[in-house]
C-alpha cells in the first residue's frame, strides 16, 4: 500500500468473495489485487465511463 492508497471495507456475500478468491488464484494475484484488477476492467468499460 502506498501513500495514496485508501482503505474500503465492504461487505460481500460469501459465495462472491469465494469466487473472487478462485479467481484471484487462478491469476496468481492477492484478493485486493483482484478486486481492484476487475473494477478497473468494469470501469474501463464504454458503458461505465463517466460522461463529462
Amino acid at each position: 500500500m502506498n501513500q495514496t492508497d485508501t482503505i474500503m471495507r465492504i461487505r460481500l456475500p460469501a459465495e462472491l468473495k469465494a469466487q473472487i478468491a478462485a479467481e484471484a488464484a487462478k491469476n496468481l494475484r492477492s484478493l485486493n489485487a483482484e478486486v481492484v484488477f476487475v473494477l478497473r476492467a468494469a470501469m474501463a468499460r464504454d458503458d461505465l465511463q463517466p460522461t463529462t
